[in-house]
């Protein structure tokens, strides 16, 4: 336990010398939360009962920890193979596996900094309410969605060779689905009717709405019942599930297909 925590403090070291990547999951959330309140203006959202910093602050702290687990993740990673540092690790008395799971305790740190920085800007700066009762359910929910996508990340990693092609892969992959999982773009909007049958195929749209309805006083209940015909009770069981699917199909793959070095296998 003690070389996992070593090897995770050297990661949360690293990233704090990578000012882009700083910027793209700390900073980023936080400027996009300023930029939509003021575009949009903080007023009450027509036809959700939520002003906009209600609605935006919980997407875009679910935006950052998936920037954090998924996209700087996989692309740190693939860096690391690319140099040659994972064919070294090899080479150490360190397990693999040691040093992948501090890899993704030092990304579950980071996700959980820019959540709480951005729901701290969030209820400091525009007034954003917490609903207590519900903080143990988004606090799973976080979690649940930290894993799935750090699961991802590492399948990313493992089925194309390069960080260029890694950081294309979670870039063509997580920004169009950013859109049609009611991150950037409010449910109420005008779309296709076939947009959010698309994004409940992902599990991303899952983990946003689920952290989303434990900011909205719309829905009853603490998070932990089963879900209503009604659809107004705040369930975030059918949400863990469909992300522990997901997690769990990523890790398989991720095991399977995973190489320490540049070389095909």
């Amino acid at each position: 336990m003690t070389m996992l925590f070593e090897e995770a403090l050297h990661q949360l070291k690293l990233f704090a010398r990578r000012p882009v990547a700083m910027f793209f999951v700390i900073a980023m959330p936080l400027m996009l939360l300023l930029v939509l309140t003021q575009l949009f203006g903080n007023e009450r959202i027509e036809g959700l009962g939520l002003n906009t910093a209600q609605f935006y602050t919980p997407a875009l702290a679910v935006f950052g920890v998936v920037m954090a687990c998924y996209t700087y993740l996989a692309v740190s990673t693939a860096t690391a193979r690319d140099l040659g540092i994972l064919k070294r690790i090899r080479g150490t008395p360190m397990p693999p596996w040691v040093y992948i799971c501090a890899r993704i305790l030092a990304v579950s740190v980071i996700a959980f900094t820019s959540l709480v920085l951005v729901i701290a800007t969030g209820a400091l700066v525009f007034g954003v309410e917490i609903i207590w009762d519900r903080v143990p359910a988004a606090i799973m929910v976080a979690i649940a969605g930290a894993l799935c996508f750090a699961a991802l990340g590492m399948m990313i990693t493992a089925l194309f060779r390069s960080s260029e092609t890694v950081q294309a892969a979670t870039s063509a992959t997580i920004m169009p689905l950013a859109f049609i999982s009611d991150i950037f773009v409010r449910p109420n909007t005008e779309t296709s009717e076939w947009i959010p049958v698309i994004g409940n195929l992902f599990p991303l749209r899952h983990f946003s709405v689920a952290f989303q309805h434990a900011f909205d006083h719309a829905y009853e209940g603490s998070g932990f019942a089963l879900p209503d015909a009604d659809g107004i009770v705040f369930s975030i069981l059918p949400h863990l599930g469909v992300m522990a699917l997901w997690g769990i199909g990523a890790a398989f793959v991720a095991a399977r297909f995973f190489n320490w070095d540049t070389r095909p296998s």
